[in-house]
């Protein structure tokens, strides 16, 4: 049974329902109301922030203390391509960092309705060259992302494997979107228990991101990429998210490939739920498990 601690997620989104389904010409814009979304998180201790310009893009070094300066995670913000930012995941990736005792760099990246793709992935693929180029070995670097930000991580690589450069240690993916064509039988299978990801609601912003680009182009659904030759993969995904199936199916295409890939299903949890780092037993109990997975990988 989910703890009460981590209700909150669900709270928080039910609340994004209801403004959807209720709209109030008064309200505050949705991307103020979606910048909340750090609230759910607790402070982690220990932890130093450097804003920075990284190849043209706002960028957010996580440093925390005693943390190894020369492994670094590489965190893209969820956020259905529309909202989230540097400062909404801020705390979630301190936990991450600290957890694994390596620095973090949380890249920003255009949004819509303003850019479509590729506008997002550019921002991420030269962020990632600009880790190799600033001399950080490829086996000390691990990608992160979460939501909508899985397909930017994943595109990323994609292209990095496409063009010879050196793969990252590992991709670390929480409640990944990477299905634009937003048909998967779990967005019925778990409407009554996902709080806010209904079809609509993930279609809308599907077409917002995608513009002209078919749905079904990999390096906007890496769901239809072939995946061999990409690193390791650890997945998280909440039980009860109309997103189940892309987590799901992500590990079987990858494992098909030959991509080693580890998924753990929280059940009763919602989408993106580490974000209640710090408060919820279940985002922690995540985060550990995502510290113990990667620690040998960047040995």
């Amino acid at each position: 049974m989910p703890s009460w601690q981590s209700e909150a997620v669900a709270a928080m989104y039910r609340v994004w329902t209801d403004e959807l389904n209720n709209p109030n010409p008064d309200r505050q814009e949705s991307r103020e109301t979606n910048d909340h979304w750090g609230d759910l998180t607790a402070e982690p201790r220990q932890v130093d922030y450097l804003e920075r310009d990284i190849a043209g893009t706002p960028a957010l070094w996580v440093e925390p203390h005693n943390a190894n300066p020369d492994r670094v995670l590489l965190h893209v913000h969820g956020g259905g391509f529309i909202g989230g930012s540097l400062y909404t995941h801020r705390k979630l990736v301190g936990h991450l960092a600290k957890a694994a005792g390596i620095r973090a760099l949380v890249i920003s990246y255009p949004r819509t309705p303003e850019h479509q793709h590729p506008a997002q992935l550019i921002a991420v693929s030269s962020a990632y060259q600009w880790l190799l180029d600033s001399g950080f070995d490829p086996k000390h670097i691990v990608i992160g992302a979460d939501s909508a930000a899985a397909t930017l991580a994943l595109a990323t690589l994609l292209q990095a494997r496409d063009r010879g450069a050196a793969m990252p240690a590992a991709t670390y993916l929480i409640s990944p979107w990477v299905d634009m064509t937003v048909s998967n039988p779990s967005f019925e299978a778990n409407a009554s228990r996902d709080a806010y990801f209904h079809r609509d609601v993930v279609k809308g912003l599907a077409a917002m991101f995608l513009g002209n680009t078919d749905p079904r182009d990999p390096l906007a659904s890496p769901a239809f990429a072939e995946l061999a030759g990409l690193p390791p993969m650890y997945i998280q995904v909440g039980g009860d998210e109309t997103l189940l199936d892309d987590a799901r199916n992500l590990a079987l295409r990858a494992e098909e490939a030959g991509v080693h890939a580890t998924i753990d299903v929280f059940e009763g949890q919602q989408h993106t739920f580490q974000m209640a780092a710090g408060r919820a037993p279940e985002a922690d109990d995540a985060i550990g498990r995502f510290a113990a997975w990667v620690k040998p990988m960047l040995v």
